[in-house]
């Protein structure tokens, strides 16, 4: 049986648009004589739809977008993922559709409700099984976490109706290392059914959400035996020979099946796309998330503010590699604390990456302002106040150039900043999308590295690297000041915030007390500059924003001592 894995890049809620890529890889799919080809969770509709599911005209809008998908199926049996309502409840929902006709439709039946996933608050659970027979073989359709839930419905179903074959269509989110959790998954699946499971994901970037592809395909010995290309649309064809003579009755009659299916090392090792390291695969995710955020959202070009230092850098070449050098504009804002080696590494990397290079010295506008102040401030030392209406002035020119030319304006900071609030409101976290807001600072390096190592010169200066992070709103002034050291601060982070460890967990881990308890009274005090802050691409296991939602009025703080620990 040849069957097509169109990992297709839709965008939530253009109907017309999802629906000529279906079609057009359903053409395809034809063109190459598979006999059925699926479709990722959801792709007439986009995923994740979120409250357009709560709007009738959307659900009919949908509905009729699979009726005329159904006229295009001639020749083809296709699996089609769609948000369905029935009677009275929204299912998310797959048509099986062949020849012009509606063949069936399975409602998801395990629904996710954690991190990223709201389900539960939009869909209905579905019930069904749904299998169908094509050439004499039973096959099973589910959808995404379907499968993810051991010995649920959709394994059950698989085993009683003696389906040889799973098309299973997903949405599955990224993160770095997602898709070795996701391998162990279905080789689980596939295993315990005795089934090949064809296992389709969705690619491309939605707000936040980066969907990563890697649609693969894996026998039931839980061999891997077709991957398709990780952050790119893909249509992968796999042959998969089912030896129906080779059925063997278990002795004992029971549920468990002998393995009835070819040697599937015939197709071992054919039609895999190359691997990926964590490096290449968050800056590919950095990449397709900001392309698609940027163009799905009717910009064409992008502005940044150039500082000289490794975030703006990286930023910068994410941004090139996303939309082409002619489409993204660099902007330095030198003020009298601006060093001479800063400003010189902007304009080398700007002239680097090839990209337009604009300067606005701020020095005038700082010292209008203070004049303007002088009166309200009073008498005293200068503060945080001076600090932060520079990087404030600097917004304004950068939102200043937004309106003016339509560019959108990406911000450059990093999650250690924005977990500890070493940023600054309508400053420095002025604009429109946040690139690398879910990078942590040591990580910021390894993928600078990665974009010099992939260039095969210093396009992002080596002075960059070696120079301490500064943010230079001050005479000499170093991000360590104000906060610890970056190789400290990050692990740290890293288990207060993605692992929820308390305080005193992480003391028990060998951190020093006063770091661990100042360090997590910077993040909780922090909650309402990160509610203002602009979406970013999400690449680790829990990011601010639809992954960590704690209240900003919150007075719960838990004791740094690891009593009990």
């Amino acid at each position: 049986m040849r069957i097509a894995l169109a990992q297709i890049n839709t965008t939530v809620g253009d109907l017309e648009g999802n629906a000529a890529k279906i079609v057009s890889a359903m053409k395809s799919a034809r063109n190459s004589d598979a006999d059925v080809v699926t479709f990722p969770e959801l792709a007439i509709c986009g995923y994740p739809p979120e409250d357009l599911l709560l709007k009738p005209q959307f659900l009919r809008d949908t509905r009729d977008a699979l009726e005329n998908l159904i006229q295009q199926s001639e020749g083809i049996t296709a699996i089609v993922g769609f948000a369905d309502e029935f009677d009275g409840r929204v299912y998310n929902a797959a048509a099986l559709i062949r020849n012009k006709h509606m063949i069936g439709i399975y409602h998801k039946v395990e629904l996710p409700n954690y991190g990223v996933f709201d389900e539960k608050r939009y869909f209905s659970q579905g019930f069904e099984c749904l299998t169908f027979g094509m050439g004499g073989i039973n096959i099973a359709v589910n959808i995404c976490e379907d499968v993810w839930v051991r010995g649920a419905k959709a394994e059950q179903c698989v085993i009683d109706n003696d389906a040889r074959i799973v098309l299973n269509i997903s949405a599955s989110p990224f993160h770095a290392g997602k898709l070795a959790q996701r391998r162990e998954v279905l080789i689980g699946f596939a295993r315990r059914t005795k089934a090949y499971v064809c296992y389709n994901n969705l690619v491309g970037g939605q707000d936040e959400l980066v969907f990563d592809g890697g649609s693969l395909v894996v026998s039931p010995q839980g061999e891997l035996i077709a991957s398709a290309k990780r952050f790119e649309e893909d249509l992968l064809i796999v042959d998969v020979d089912i030896a129906k003579d080779a059925v063997v009755e278990p002795a004992d009659k029971t549920n468990t099946r002998e393995d009835i299916v070819a040697d599937s090392r015939e197709f071992a090792g054919k039609n895999l796309s190359p691997e990926l390291d964590r490096i290449e695969e968050i800056y590919a995710a950095l990449v397709i998330g900001t392309r698609d955020y940027v163009r799905k959202n009717g910009f064409r070009k992008v502005v940044i503010g150039l500082s000289g230092g490794i975030d703006s850098s990286l930023t910068a070449a994410v941004a090139v590699d996303a939309l082409g050098r002619d489409n993204v504009v660099g902007v330095t804002m030198p003020s009298q604390y601006t060093s001479k080696e800063t400003r010189s590494d902007a304009e080398i990397l700007a002239e680097n990456l090839r990209i337009r290079f604009i300067t606005v010295p701020i020095r005038s506008i700082f010292s209008a302002y203070l004049d303007a102040l002088k009166e309200p401030f009073g008498q005293g030392e200068p503060g945080i106040e001076n600090e932060n209406l520079q990087a404030r002035i600097r917004g304004n020119i950068l939102m200043a150039l937004s309106n003016r030319f339509g560019w959108l304006v990406l911000t450059t900071g990093n999650k250690s900043e924005t977990a500890v609030g070493y940023c600054t409101l309508y400053g420095d976290m002025a604009g429109g999308f946040a690139v690398i807001k879910d990078v942590p600072k040591t990580l910021v390096y390894g993928l600078a590295e990665h974009v010099n190592k992939k260039a095969g010169r210093d396009v992002i200066p080596r002075s960059i690297f070696q120079r301490p992070p500064t943010a230079e709103l001050r005479p000499d002034q170093k991000d360590e000041d104000s906060l610890p050291p970056y190789s400290m601060l990050d692990p740290v982070l890293h288990a207060y915030v993605e692992e929820d460890r308390s305080p005193g967990e992480i003391v028990a881990c060998g951190f020093d007390p006063e770091t661990v308890k100042e360090v997590a009274r910077m993040v909780d005090r922090s909650e309402y500059k990160r509610r203002q802050a602009p979406p970013g691409v999400k690449i680790t296991p829990k990011a601010f924003g639809r992954d960590r939602r704690l209240p900003i009025t919150n007075r719960y703080q838990a004791a740094c001592s690891n009593k009990g620990v």
